[in-house]
C-alpha cells in the first residue's frame, strides 16, 4: 500500500479510517465550543445592564471590553500555535472570540438605546441589539434598525471598522497559527499515524 493512501480498517464506514480518538476529540471540541457560546450568551442576557447612564465610565467599559477581546484573541492565537490539534483549537478560539466581540457591541447598543431612546429607528431590547450587531457584522443591513444619532452612528462605524479588522487580521492570525501548529506537529512527530486536528 502506498504511503500516501490512508490505512483502511475493515468495518469502518465506506472503507475509511476507523472511528477512534479523532472523533471523540472533535466531539469534545464541538461541545466545548457550544458551551462557550452558550455561557457568553447567557451572561449577556442576565448581566445587570438596566440602570445607569451613559458617561465616560460607559465608554471606558466599552474600550475595556475591546481590550479584553484583543487579549483573548492573542491568547487564543498563541494556544492554537502550541496545540497538538491546531485546527480544532482554532475552532474553539473562534467560538470564544467572535461571540465576545459581538456581545461587547450588543451591550453598547443596548445601553445606548436605553439611555437615549431616539438613537435608533426603534427601541432596542437585548435581542434587538444583538440582532442589529449581527446584521452590521454580516454586512446584511436589512434596514429595519438604523442608527439615527451621531453617537449611534459613531458606535456603528467603530463596529464596522472592528469587523474588518476581525475578519482581516484576527482570522488571518488564526489561520497562520494553525499553519505554524501543523508545521510544529509535523516536525515533532513525523509519520502517517497522527490524530487529525
Amino acid at each position: 500500500m502506498p504511503d500516501s493512501e490512508p490505512a483502511r480498517t475493515a468495518g469502518a464506514p465506506y472503507g475509511g479510517p476507523a472511528p477512534g480518538p479523532g472523533r471523540r476529540l472533535l466531539l469534545r471540541t464541538l461541545l466545548r465550543s457550544t458551551a462557550t457560546m452558550a455561557v457568553l450568551l447567557t451572561l449577556y442576557y442576565v448581566a445587570p445592564l438596566d440602570g445607569g447612564r451613559i458617561d465616560r465610565a460607559t465608554v471606558l467599559e466599552l474600550v475595556a471590553g475591546l481590550v479584553l477581546f484583543c487579549g483573548l484573541a492573542v491568547r487564543q492565537t498563541l494556544a492554537v500555535m502550541r496545540s497538538d490539534h491546531p485546527r480544532l483549537r482554532a475552532l474553539e478560539a473562534l467560538s470564544a472570540v467572535v461571540p465576545l466581540f459581538l456581545l461587547v457591541f450588543s451591550t453598547a447598543y443596548y445601553l445606548l438605546a436605553r439611555n437615549a431612546g431616539h438613537s435608533f429607528t426603534e427601541p432596542l431590547d437585548r435581542t434587538d441589539a444583538l440582532y442589529f450587531t449581527v446584521t452590521v457584522f454580516a454586512t446584511v443591513g436589512f434596514g429595519d434598525i438604523a442608527p439615527l444619532t451621531t453617537t449611534a452612528r459613531v458606535l456603528t462605524t467603530v463596529q464596522m471598522t472592528a469587523d474588518l479588522i476581525l475578519v482581516g487580521v484576527i482570522a488571518r492570525a488564526l489561520l497562520g497559527a494553525v499553519q505554524v501548529g501543523l508545521r510544529r506537529r509535523a516536525d515533532a512527530a513525523p509519520g502517517p499515524d497522527r490524530d487529525p486536528g
